[in-house]
């Protein structure tokens, strides 16, 4: 039975490694990566794998995702030497029948350890939690508009100048449907003033500079003779 005694530990160390990973994607979400560059990334620091050149510069150019994969690196080296360790540990000192039925407790642990990782109340409730912490970081406060806002995959933004051939002077902005464009106007500087945000009735005249966010190809091809 002294196997036994080393198996819990192997399963704590994989349930407890799920948990940080997890954690740590939510936490490189709140940074502007996408939610499935998050999970990757993590997954692929902590175990040591996958990790791209064209990822690592995402990363390596953001100090708060630095650290987030710089701890799951630690962990992640310290969680495998440990689970190496212990199921070694737990195998050779199994004699007999023993030794399958470490192997077949092993393997049922992981089991219903996948199936409570991967059960959508439990995992929504972890997520909630450690959002909830992190939102209380001054280290989550801010982060690169170009992350934020998904640059690197083809949106952006744009000041344009509305001119005297502009076909949108005169138009409130619902009725230049740049929702249906999958553009949204950030705000308007007309004059010395700033209108944030602005309402679907606001109209444009000529002179505004308006400030766009969405696909750049959408905003090229609409603001390219501006």
């Amino acid at each position: 039975m002294d196997g036994l005694y080393f198996l819990l530990p192997t399963l704590l160390v994989i349930f407890v490694s799920f948990l940080i990973v997890r954690a740590a994607a939510i936490a490189l979400m709140m940074t502007g990566m996408d939610e499935k560059r998050a999970r990757f990334q993590a997954l692929s620091a902590f175990s040591g794998t996958g990790f791209t050149t064209k990822e690592a510069e995402s990363v390596v150019n953001n100090p708060v995702r630095r650290r987030i994969i710089s701890w799951l690196m630690i962990l992640g080296n310290a969680g495998i030497v440990t689970v190496i360790i212990t199921t070694t540990s737990s195998l050779v000192t199994s004699k007999g029948y023993l030794l399958s039925i470490n192997v077949l407790i092993l393997l049922v642990g992981i089991y219903l350890i996948y199936k409570i990782a991967t059960h959508k109340g439990f995992i929504r409730r972890w997520e909630s939690f450690i959002e909830g912490k992190l939102v209380k970081s001054p280290a989550f406060e801010e982060g690169a508009t170009e992350d934020l806002l998904h640059f690197l995959e083809g949106y952006g933004l744009v000041r344009a100048i509305i001119t005297e051939s502009s076909p949108l002077i005169g138009s409130s902005l619902s009725e230049c449907e740049l929702c249906e464009k999958e553009l949204v106007v950030l705000g308007i500087e007309r004059g010395k003033n700033w209108i944030p945000i602005p309402k679907a009735k606001e109209t444009i005249i000529e002179g505004d500079r308006i400030v766009v966010y969405g696909p750049l190809a959408v905003l090229k091809a609409l603001f390219r003779e501006e």
